[in-house]
């Protein structure tokens, strides 16, 4: 039976750093039941170290009740945006944090985080303010015996919403107070967390030029390829051999990176030579499971309704294998540890369709359904900027004019 919940969570210091402390409260999702609590005093620490405790809080909590649909709900909207996706953690301590939130978050079959003003959050700030009273030293005032007002149904309308591992709508805007708090932790990457605007970020750009493998034994066949280790084709060969020449071109290329499988790190050391190529497994293809070198056809007849949900929103895992949302957290990674470890600089990525589509969906801040209006050919070229103010900058999506025909087309690879 399906358990849906509501996760509140607030943290804070006094002083940033000071005494800390979380809050966290579990929620029956339809009657608003109080069905946990939680808070904790942390000593001195920062405000993003307490928020980001009562969001693991809360999720452990939620864990334990054998949830299996989540929604948080934070005024934090820097933690909002980074489970999201749509910030980056720099700090090392805040990234760990994130990671730790984002790998309990796998656990449920559905979470959704919004951002909601403070006044709405009034039941984790209370136990977050019990927790730096204690925290401080100071004698907790005693509880009223009223209880506590039930959770308020979550209103879309009223609040930013993306599925866990997906960020499938723009990122909120963020207020000037918290933008200078990110400085102690988690800094605003090209992934649209920035405002909008048609004037051209300055600075220059970390550059990712995301390259989509050669041709293999599956791609004119259009079967699902996600984690075989199928090597490149002779056409595939050929393809490899045009991208090198083309990206030659390009001048102070400062990395080839490749998804760990066979007909990445072929592509891949083909375009780099003599080269080091760096294997990022978080660039790996999506887990088709028991779907694995089958045909659209195949799938859609024999697992019709699984398909169906696997589709319909990214958060449900093909059968044995893995849901777009588990790709999309672990591709964000991914990006995030390149735009730290290159910043300035032009990367190539060697990968598949899923990684590539998810990233460009991504820096466009563009929901879920835009994986299945984006078309990959095999040994394709796209590009996206990443500029410091947040902002990204799709440059190219597809473009296969090195290649001296058409490829056949693949629907996934």
């Amino acid at each position: 039976m399906r358990r849906q919940v509501i996760v509140e969570a607030d943290g804070g210091s006094r002083g940033n750093p000071g005494p800390a402390g979380y809050g966290a409260v579990v929620f029956d999702a339809d009657s608003g039941e109080v069905l946990a609590e939680r808070n904790e005093s942390l000593g001195v620490q920062t405000n993003n170290f307490a928020e980001y405790n009562g969001l693991i809080a809360g999720l452990r909590a939620a864990a334990e009740l054998g949830a299996t649909s989540v929604t948080v709900q934070m005024d934090s909207k820097l933690v909002v945006e980074q489970m999201k996706g749509t910030w980056q953690a720099k700090h090392a301590g805040m990234r760990a944090l994130r990671d730790e939130a984002l790998e309990l978050a796998l656990q449920f079959e559905q979470i959704r985080y919004r951002w909601i003003p403070r006044e709405r959050n009034k039941y984790a700030d209370r136990l977050a303010n019990e927790a730096m009273d204690r925290a401080a030293g100071i004698e907790p005032k005693p509880r009223k015996a009223a209880a506590e007002p039930v959770a308020p149904a979550p209103s879309p309308s009223s609040t930013s919403e993306s599925p866990a591992a997906n960020g499938t709508s723009p990122a909120s805007s963020v207020s000037a107070t918290e933008a200078t708090a990110a400085a102690v932790g988690p800094q605003p990457t090209a992934a649209a967390s920035a405002s909008p605007s048609w004037v051209p970020s300055g600075g220059v750009p970390t550059r990712l030029i995301l390259v989509r493998h050669g041709s293999t034994a599956h791609s004119p066949l259009r079967l699902l390829s996600g984690r075989n280790d199928l090597p490149l084709s002779a056409e595939g060969e050929v393809q490899a051999e045009s991208l090198r020449l083309r990206l030659r071109r390009i001048p102070d290329v400062a990395a080839v990176v490749s998804s760990p499988l066979p007909r990445c790190l072929q592509t891949a050391q083909i375009i780099a030579g003599s080269a080091k190529v760096r294997v990022v497994p978080a660039f790996a293809e999506l887990d088709f499971g028991v779907w694995e070198g089958l045909s659209m056809a195949e799938v859609t007849s024999r697992w019709s309704a699984e398909f169906a949900e696997f589709s319909a929103t990214g958060e449900t895992p093909a059968p044995n294998g893995e849901s777009f949302a588990q790709v999309a957290a672990r591709v964000r990674r991914g990006r995030d540890d390149l735009i730290s470890n290159f910043p300035g600089q032009t990367v190539v990525v060697v990968t598949h369709v899923t990684p590539i589509k998810t990233l460009l969906r991504l820096a466009l801040g563009a929901p879920h359904e835009t994986l299945f209006r984006i078309h990959l050919d095999t040994a394709s070229v796209s590009i996206i900027d990443y500029f410091a103010d947040g902002n990204a900058s799709v440059r190219l999506v597809n473009d296969t004019s090195h290649l001296s025909r058409s490829d056949e087309k693949a629907p996934v690879s």
